[in-house]
């Protein structure tokens, strides 16, 4: 079954600008509708692709990654989200790259799948319809360890992006093209993903 959609424009526009300010309530509510989607997604690639590996991943612990991940990029202002149906493709976009890094990861150190037992854990593991607090928790402890990693000038445009500012809008308050604004704050954004080991595919 799809996620549910925010009834309309408005109230989506509203959920996203709460997710981009660090509000709990929203974020547990973008869970509870988009999760279920980003199992089944992953549940269906390991299906198509090797079967044996559901029994090596499980698609909660691929969920909580990816919307971890998003919820970072988000509150320092990386997505233009404007439209409710482009959230669902990028979560998904981001679970199809996570999944197949840990699958190249998997068959770089040639762990034998034949040796795990038990069943499909994906399938196993009810689907959490809320964080936890310790899943809150290290959601502030990942964004504050973004932040305190970007510079005096990525922290501002993490700032007015996270407050709905276009690049247009980030240019007329620090100077420079919204172009450059742009590439630098990407270049950032890559810079410390990859210091803290985000998912910074599919977005």
């Amino acid at each position: 079954m799809p996620a549910r959609e925010p009834q309309d424009q408005e109230s989506f526009t509203e959920l996203i600008r709460r997710v981009r300010a660090g509000d709990d309530q929203a974020a547990e509510e973008l869970v509870r509708r988009y999760e279920p989607e980003i199992r089944l997604e992953v549940r269906g690639w390991l299906r198509l692709r090797n079967p044996k590996l559901r029994r090596v991943f499980d698609s909660m612990d691929i969920c909580q990654a990816v919307l971890a991940s998003f919820f970072v990029r988000a509150a320092v202002g990386e997505f233009d989200i404007e439209d409710p149906r482009q959230l669902l493709p990028l979560l998904v976009g981001m679970a199809r790259n996570k999944l197949a890094e840990q699958v190249r990861f998997h068959q770089r150190d040639r762990r034998d799948v034949r040796r795990v037992d038990g069943t499909d854990p994906a399938l196993e593991r009810p689907s959490g319809s809320d964080e936890t607090p310790s899943q809150v928790v290290a959601r502030r402890e990942l964004l504050e360890a973004f932040r305190l990693r970007l510079s005096d000038e990525e922290r501002r445009i993490a700032e007015l992006r996270s407050q709905g500012l276009d690049w247009a809008g980030v240019s007329a308050s620090m100077g420079n093209s919204p172009e450059a604004r742009r590439k630098q704050f990407t270049r950032a954004i890559a810079r410390v993903g990859k210091e803290l080991g985000l998912d910074l595919a599919g977005g």
